[in-house]
Parts: C-alpha cells; structure tokens; sequence
C-alpha cells in the first residue's frame, strides 16, 4: 500500500519536482559510494604492512568520523526531500523521527566498527571426513575463544565453504574468497591447500593450510622452517615405522601385508615408500592395491582379501577414509586388521588409527592464523608447524571381533585410546 502511494505522487510530480527528486537520489547515492570507497580503503589499510600501528588508528578515526558524517548527511537529504513535498506534510514528524534513529544507528555501527576489529577468515574444507571435520571444528572453536581473549571478532561463518572433493567447486570458492577480501584462508587438506595458493600468488592473501602431511613435496612451502611466501600451516605427517611397529607387535607371524592408498594423493607418497622400506628390511611381502573413488576402493578391498593379506596399512588418506565404513567390514569379515595414519579411521571401523590428534592440528592452526591477523607474524617467515606422533586409537569393537590383545601397544606409544564405531567424534 505504501509502494504505491509513493508511486502515485511521483506521476504527480511536477517537472521541477522530479528534478528535485532526481538530484536528491543522486547526492544519496554519491554518498553511500564514498563511504563504500572508504570502508575498502580501511580494509586494504588493515592489511598494509608499510603503515605503523599508531597512524593506522589515527587514519581509521578520521575515516569513520568521514563515514558517519556522509550517513547523516544522506540521511538529512532524505528527511529535506520529504519534507518539500506539501502532499506528505502530515509526516513529517515521522520522516524527522526516522532520520534520527538512521543517524543514531549509523553513529553506533561506526562506533562498533571503531572499537573492535573485524577479521574475515575463511575456511575451505575438502570433503566430509571424520578428520577433517575434526580439524575444522577445533579451528572455530579456538578462533571463537581468542575472540574473546583479545577482544577482536573473527568473522568466520560467512566464508566457510566444503569443496565436496571437487576441483572446479573449490576453484570457485577461491574466486569468492578473494572476490570479497577476505584476511587470511585456511584450506583444510592438500588438494584445497594446493588451489587456494594458486588464486593467492597475486593479491597475496595469507594462506594457513591444515593437514598437509608433505607440503614441501607438493610445492607448497620452499622449507618447514622458512616457507617463503604467503603461505604456512600445519602438517599432519605421519610415523610410517611407528605404525608398522604395532602391526607386528599385535602380530610377530605377519607373512604378507596389504597397502590400499589412493596413488594420486601426494600425501600417500612418502609413508607408502617408507613401508615398502620396512618391510623390505623384514623380507616381509606386500600387495598393493589403490583406488581414486569409493567403488575402486571397495574393489580394491576385495582385491586384498583375495590376495590373503594378514594385515593391512593405509597412510592419512582421505580417499580411503572416506570409503573406510563402507569396506571396514570386509577386513573384519575375513579376519585382517586394518592400520591407518589418523584416529578417524578407526573411529569408521579400521582395528588402529596412529597419528596426530586432529583436535589439537586445527586448534594449533588457528594461534597460527591468530599470529598473522592480530600480531602481524609474516607467513614466509612462521614455520610450519608439525604434531606429535604418539596415539593409537583402537576400535575396541574390532578388536574384539579379530580376538587381538592390543595391551602390547602400551608403551609403544604416547597414549592408547579406545572408541567404537562410529560416523564422527561427538
């Protein structure tokens, strides 16, 4: 009802009149450009280095003092230009009324603005995985809590994307990602890691990785120590020997062990070099089998069951992760245990995860994160960070079924954990 009496006092409008209205339009749209064209200039000041701390807050008071006084002056416009037109006289009262809440409501967002700093971080996940989920969760919780701590906000829930294991859908999500400024990006896997470096080479945006397990090999970083660009994160490398040493401690009579593994992962590179190693040294035999999807590990499964394997190894990764509660119950079926390189696939039914604890990887990621947005650390020069490890996670229901005694495993290790089967971690 209100759409059209406006319109309807448009059409009545005399040509002076709707010159007036014109020019009105005109002087609040030029005003809500500038205080566009400054909020940008106060986001690209934020991320100059050149600037010193002190003129940064005495250039960002200036600006939002230009900014709030650009909102009240197009808020008066707009009170000016209803109060000219005769036919609405009778609300003129309301208009004035309304223009002061608008200026009042201006005055405290820039005042908001003024008192806390806004970071805009985003987070890529690569595909729904118990691991990564872990990690992405631990990365909010902590971003919240230094929140809290060092009075900042860390604007993450409108810059979280999953790539769905899909290259095209994640180079969008970097497209989008730069396209609204964001300050920093944490890819959660290599692949995401990969892509979200490329779309930064230009606008050098901070990138901090999370389970990169050899990031040097895929190009990421030139050193752990030194990375050398705008990029660093945390790895979740893997203690192949460790892993291989609980198999036969649970096992002495091993004659033949499986390697499933996605080939095309670069992160099962090194740990499935490193086994082949170790059981070369043992004259111990080995079959490998890999797949790109679920269906090709599936069958891929089938393919070492077949082969009589007494045990099985799989390094941190995700494809076989994602497929592991899809084919956990074929090992378990024919009496093989299967070990892997994170706590995620035991919790999806393999018999012993061995590796990082996923929680304590994300949280460390976000001090990384929280280093480089609030403290100015430089990505080239902050070390990649690796994690201790130490933990075995066993399925006891597994355990159970296969009828082995994973006591030996105390004192092999840093810590045993015991879970159930399950979808993902509570």
């Amino acid at each position: 009802m209100i759409v059209h009496e406006r319109v309807d006092r448009m059409v009545k409008m005399s040509g002076t009149a709707i010159i007036r209205f014109y020019y009105r339009l005109k002087h609040k749209l030029e005003a809500v450009f500038y205080c566009w064209k400054i909020v940008k200039a106060l986001s690209l000041m934020n991320n100059n280095k050149s600037y010193k701390k002190e003129e940064v807050v005495i250039m960002k008071k200036k600006m939002m003092a230009a900014v709030l006084t650009m909102a009240m002056a197009a808020t008066m416009i707009g009170a000016c230009g209803n109060s000219t037109d005769t036919s609405n006289a009778g609300n003129s009262t309301n208009t004035t009324e309304s223009s002061a809440d608008a200026a009042d409501t201006a005055k405290d967002t820039a005042q908001n603005t003024a008192d806390k700093t806004v970071y805009k971080v985003g987070i890529v996940q690569y595909v729904d995985d118990a691991s990564l989920n872990q990690i992405e969760k631990a990365i909010e919780a902590e971003l919240d809590a230094k929140a809290k701590e060092l009075g900042v906000t860390f604007d993450y829930k409108d810059y979280t994307y999953n790539g769905q294991a899909d290259s095209s859908t994640l180079n969008q999500i970097a497209t989008d990602l730069v396209a609204e400024d964001v300050d920093v990006i944490i890819p959660i896997a290599r692949p995401t890691a990969m892509i979200m470096q490329a779309a930064t080479e230009e606008n050098q945006i901070p990138v901090v990785f999370s389970a990169v397990s050899d990031p040097v090999t895929a190009g990421l970083v030139e050193s752990m120590d030194k990375p050398g660009s705008n990029i660093t994160g945390t790895s979740d490398a893997l203690n192949t020997e460790a892993v291989m040493d609980l198999m036969f401690a649970a096992n002495k009579d091993i004659k033949k062990v499986g390697l499933l593994y996605n080939k095309s992962q670069d992160s099962s590179t090194v740990p499935i070099q490193d086994a082949k190693d170790y059981l070369d040294k043992k004259g111990v035999e080995y079959v490998e089998k890999t797949g790109t999807t679920n269906d090709e590990i599936s069958l891929a499964a089938d393919a070492l069951v077949a082969a009589g394997v007494d045990a099985v190894f799989t390094p941190t990764d995700n494809t076989v992760m994602t497929a592991e509660l899809a084919i956990y119950e074929k090992f378990v079926e024919a009496g093989i245990p299967h070990y892997a390189g994170a706590d995620s696939f035991a919790l999806n039914g393999a018999f012993c995860g061995f590796g990082v604890n996923y929680v304590d990887l994300g949280t460390a990621t976000a001090d990384i994160v929280v280093d480089i947005l609030v403290n100015g650390k430089d990505p080239a020069t902050t070390a990649v960070q690796t994690m201790s490890n130490g933990i075995a996670t066993v399925n006891t229901d597994v355990a159970s079924q296969l009828g082995i005694d994973y006591s030996v495993f105390d004192g092999m290790c840093e810590k045993v954990v015991e879970i159930q089967t399950a979808e993902e971690f509570e």
